[in-house]
């Protein structure tokens, strides 16, 4: 698994790292991912996602059913 948020599906941003001579060269800005056990209501079960920090807090607004339908992710798989 690649590094990427399952619901909302960030990932790395290709991105400069300049000098103090101004210099560039490429580096990737990688996102912010955690593990985060989520309680599914609708299933009655806990699923365990790789998740963005974003996606998290957004998780405290939208429930897990909505959030992933949104997302088109089934979450019988996880």
């Amino acid at each position: 698994m690649g590094r990427k948020c399952q619901l909302t599906g960030k990932k790395a941003n290709n991105a400069f790292a300049v000098s103090h001579s101004h210099r560039r060269t490429k580096k990737l800005q990688h996102v912010n991912l955690q593990w985060k056990r989520v309680w599914w209501a609708e299933g009655n079960r806990w699923v365990r996602l790789r998740l963005s920090t974003q996606a998290i807090k957004t998780l405290e607004q939208k429930s897990l059913a909505v959030f992933a339908r949104e997302a088109g992710i089934d979450l019988n798989k996880f």
